[in-house]
């Protein structure tokens, strides 16, 4: 009988299914074999180099104590500074620093000779590995000291130490103090500790010789400087004198970088290019040598950025033939914070000497006046000018709450923590039952810039606040609009969020509000303690209208003589000094006083 055959054979899919099911399992278990190998591989690696530490550190334990340091460093020795070394067919970059170490230079005076003598070394070994995969660069410290631990020396020392613009202390910054006139020379680079202070101990003595300079990624540079050198032969900050015995010390103040944009710009706002200017920084190296000058151009833009500028306050000039500088905004000299960008614009018009630009200045305040009227005249000639608009200050608050628009001494509404009577129209904290309150909230009035603008900077008195009231005890927020009656104000701070807040008494008002007209602050004053309050006296605010420089006018076409320039403005004392126009281009500075 007939029976028919059960055996049956793959079929094409399930062969390529399961070949493709066995691929899978078979990469995994690749990834897997091959992730334990490197696993194995990094731990060997990382074995070869901890055993390479181990080993310099048997081979400086065991040589003289006197070549325990490297070529060209304090102290100096024989021991290579980096160097590469092989084990295991593995190259490994071997990093030695050595340091004297001794009692603290902190609270050591110069006159003191034990801090200046080394009790032990420090012996920092690094090494790692470029060419290894998952390494982790290894540092092995320890401490090397003679036999009799304390050693006699006519060596000094130097204290050096960091700060930045608030004079708190900077952090990992970067010292490096070469000295070319020893023998061997020195060369050492190390960074400040947590109090900002690098001390170094077993100096040899040497006159006028030990270059300083202190940098951070991202900060300024502070240095000392020659003697003698071409251009400033007398500098503020020579270079070190180390004294047998004694410890020198120096200090150095760096802060984070900044950006000044500067553009080039007629009264229309029209950017002119390549427009020659000068630039210096009121901060000097030696008798009239600024640390910062530079001449340069707007370029074909009539706009520039000067990144990585050092804090300071910058004073431009012209430097063109074509042109004359009709206005500064903001006015000279620019204060640069750290860590800020500032924008300029150079006001220009086509020279037609000889001319004078004359800028006019609230005594109380020092900021450019609005509506100040300038005549300029002598015998046949008179011309009379109105500088644009300046400020709007804002001295009183008695007049109360419940205005929108600001007209003399109101504002719009506060939060009932806010006296506006000690002294009168001052603004501070409302005592309750003779405490004050943690903080209070004042919303201003609305106020008009007379058509849209550009803000510039956020003036506030006093300047300082009682020490109890804790600091930054004044805060104020802006919002702008175009519209005097928007939907809401939306005050924020220099970041444009409302999470932050003005904490200078004269900062630059941030970017965000330009382009509009109208303007509220709000003024949040707090106490850390309930028998102190913070006191508010003045707010006050430039702002440029297009590109008119605030509080200037310039007089062109004018002819060599002497001049009678008369200023007056409402509420101020009129104003009259003479004016000698002998050049193409001349400034006047007048102060006026209500």
């Amino acid at each position: 009988m007939y029976q028919k055959s059960r055996a049956q054979g793959f079929t094409l899919i399930e062969a390529v299914i399961g070949g493709a099911l066995f691929l899978v399992l078979a990469l995994a278990v690749y990834q897997v074999y091959v992730s334990i190998f490197a696993v194995i591989a990094a731990n060997q690696d990382q074995t070869l180099a901890v055993e390479l530490a181990n080993e310099q550190f048997e081979i400086v334990r065991n040589m003289s104590y006197s070549n325990v340091g490297v070529p060209s460093g304090i102290p100096t020795g024989v021991i290579p500074e980096v160097q590469t070394i092989t084990r295991g067919n593995i190259p490994f970059t071997v990093t030695t620093i050595v340091r004297n170490t001794a009692i603290s230079l902190g609270s050591v005076s110069a006159s003191t000779t034990a801090s200046t003598s080394p009790s032990e070394k420090l012996v920092a070994v690094t090494v790692s590995c470029d060419s290894c995969k998952n390494f982790k660069t290894l540092t092995l410290t320890g401490q090397v000291a003679p036999k009799n631990l304390i050693v006699d020396t006519v060596d000094g020392a130097l204290s050096i130490k960091a700060f930045n613009a608030n004079g708190i202390p900077i952090v990992g910054a970067t010292v490096t103090v070469t000295n070319t006139s020893t023998t061997p020379s020195i060369t050492v680079v190390d960074t400040t500790n947590n109090d900002g202070l690098l001390q170094i101990v077993g100096v040899p003595p040497s006159s006028s010789s030990y270059h300083i300079v202190v940098t951070k990624a991202g900060y300024s540079t502070d240095k000392t400087y020659p003697s003698g050198a071409s251009g400033n032969p007398t500098p503020t900050k020579p270079d070190a004198t180390v004294l047998s015995q004694k410890v020198t010390s120096a200090s150095f103040s760096i802060d984070q970088l900044s950006s000044l944009s500067v553009s080039s710009v007629t009264n229309g706002c029209t950017l002119v290019p390549n427009v020659g200017f000068t630039l210096a920084g009121s901060k000097t190296i030696g008798p009239n040598v600024p640390k910062y000058s530079a001449t340069t151009t707007t370029g074909g833009t009539g706009k520039m950025t000067l990144n990585n500028m050092e804090w300071d306050a910058y004073s431009f000039g012209l430097n063109s033939a074509s042109y004359d500088l009709a206005g500064l905004n903001i006015l000279n000299p620019v204060q640069l914070n750290p860590a800020s960008a500032q924008q300029v614009l150079l006001v220009v018009a086509p020279k037609n000497p000889d001319s004078l630009l004359v800028t006019v200045e609230d005594s109380s305040t020092n900021l450019p006046l609005t509506g100040a009227t300038v005549t300029l005249a002598k015998s046949g000639f008179s011309s009379t000018l109105t500088t644009g608009q300046g400020f709007i200050d804002q001295t009183d608050w008695s007049g109360g709450a419940g205005h929108d628009a600001y007209t003399m001494n109101e504002y719009f509404s506060d939060d009932g923590h806010i006296s506006k009577n000690t002294p009168v129209g001052d603004v501070n904290l409302l005592p309750f039952t003779g405490l004050y309150p943690s903080s209070g909230l004042l919303q201003s009035s609305t106020f008009d810039a007379g058509t849209t603008s550009n803000f510039v900077n956020l003036v506030w008195q006093p300047g300082s606040q009682p020490l109890a009231s804790g600091t930054t005890s004044v805060k104020l927020q802006l919002a702008t609009s175009p519209s005097s009656t928007p939907s809401s104000w939306n005050f924020v701070g220099p970041d444009g969020t409302g999470a932050t807040y003005y904490t200078s008494a004269n900062s630059s008002i941030g970017s965000m509000h330009n382009g509009d007209r109208y303007l509220r602050y709000q003024a949040l004053l707090t106490t850390a303690s309930a028998t102190n309050t913070p006191d508010l006296s003045d707010v006050a605010f430039t702002f440029s209208t297009a590109c008119t420089p605030p509080g200037q006018v310039l007089f062109q076409g004018l002819t060599p003589g002497t001049y009678t320039l008369t200023t007056s403005a409402s509420g101020y004392t009129t104003n009259s000094v003479p004016v000698t126009i002998n050049s193409p281009w001349s400034s006047q500075t007048v102060v006026v006083s209500p």
